[in-house]
């Protein structure tokens, strides 16, 4: 089999394999740190939010002891979902059957237990996720003997901090959701982990972000990988990109976490990408902004921002119909400018293994 270490990539049938996503699910999505929403979703107690981690549900509560707490979002009786979407509740009671959890997981109440010799509430309780926070931004690992979050962050959040930002000092401004894609979600990640493409496919973007070799970096780290473009001396576009943050930063954290930075004021997006199914791709952006930055730049950064995420729909779709049609074992990576990928695949690799 091809391997990523002589300059090839994963076989292509793994972009299209239903096994390969069962098994991905299961060694990756369930062991791994993912971001799940925003604090101020569950700022108050009893205040609660449901997310996927990679076909795993989970629900994150804000407990009446101010405790943030995440579990599987799925009922100890028969499986069913316990919540969906997101408010605030003094328990969870699953909609089947009633079934009701207190804030902290703990089965409250099953109808009719009485009559069950040797019915074991203790035992039922909503199984429990590991869930941390970096400023704004909340993280879920399905598996609750998961190493602390800054373990993986790493020097993540200082990166950040570099290009002028002040995460605490961000306010949240919107979700873009409901961003389906027709390809594997792996086709998604490493379009993200390389600008070798962008001069030709997002024109708009390259005149304003170098993207140059020598000028367009890019950093790896053990869990995540970092792009760093400088603003360039003749940029054109309706964007302005003239500000503190004079560079765009964009980070991948292990597994498929993407954070952007657009140079300019004050912003950040945040969002994961998400397999619905072995060629299909569910994605989310939370766009954040710093204090007192003025909303018509604000806007003109989103146009921008979605003319680039257009085109990279109809790159990523268009990739996915030749990764299918067979024939064709692997590719070909382009070294220094692709080692992003080389580094996710490896990750991927790895972990499978």
């Amino acid at each position: 089999m091809a391997t990523i270490a002589d300059g090839r990539t994963i076989p292509f049938d793994w972009y299209a394999d239903p096994a390969v996503l069962r098994l991905e699910r299961e060694r990756i999505f369930r062991r791994a740190w993912q971001y799940a929403g925003r604090a101020d979703q569950v700022a108050e107690p009893g205040s609660f939010f449901t997310c996927d981690l990679g076909g795993v549900p989970i629900v994150v509560v804000r407990g009446a002891d101010g405790e943030l707490r995440a579990f599987l979002n799925v009922c100890r009786h028969r499986g069913s979902l316990v919540c969906e979407g997101e408010g605030r509740r003094a328990s969870l009671q699953c909609p089947y059957h009633a079934w009701t959890y207190g804030l902290d997981g703990s089965l409250r109440a099953a109808p009719r237990s009485d009559l069950v010799p040797g019915f074991e509430r203790d035992e039922l309780g909503l199984l429990p996720a590991s869930v941390g926070a970096w400023g704004p931004f909340v993280f879920v690992n399905p598996d609750a003997g998961a190493a602390p979050l800054a373990e993986t962050l790493g020097e993540l959040p200082g990166l950040v901090a570099s290009a002028g930002l002040d995460v605490d000092a961000l306010r949240f401004h919107h979700r873009a959701a409901g961003l389906e894609y027709d390809a594997n979600w792996k086709v998604c990640a490493e379009n993200f982990l390389e600008c070798y493409h962008c001069q030709v496919a997002h024109p708009g973007f390259s005149k304003v972000v170098d993207v140059s070799v020598g000028a367009y970096v890019l950093y790896e780290s053990p869990t995540f990988s970092t792009q760093v473009g400088p603003v360039r001396e003749a940029w054109k576009g309706d964007f302005d990109p003239r500000g503190p943050v004079e560079r765009g930063q964009f980070h991948f954290l292990w597994p498929n976490v993407t954070i952007n930075v657009m140079p300019g004021h004050p912003n950040l997006s945040i969002g994961p990408i998400v397999p619905t199914g072995p060629e299909r791709t569910a994605r989310f952006l939370d766009y954040f902004v710093g204090p007192g930055v003025d909303e018509e730049w604000v806007r003109d950064m989103l146009e921008f921002d979605d003319q680039v995420g257009a085109e990279d729909r109809v790159l990523v779709e268009r990739v996915q119909k030749g990764l299918r049609a067979g024939g064709i074992e692997s590719g070909r990576l382009m070294g220094e400018s692709e080692k992003l990928i080389a580094h996710f695949q490896g990750l991927l690799v790895d972990a499978l293994a």
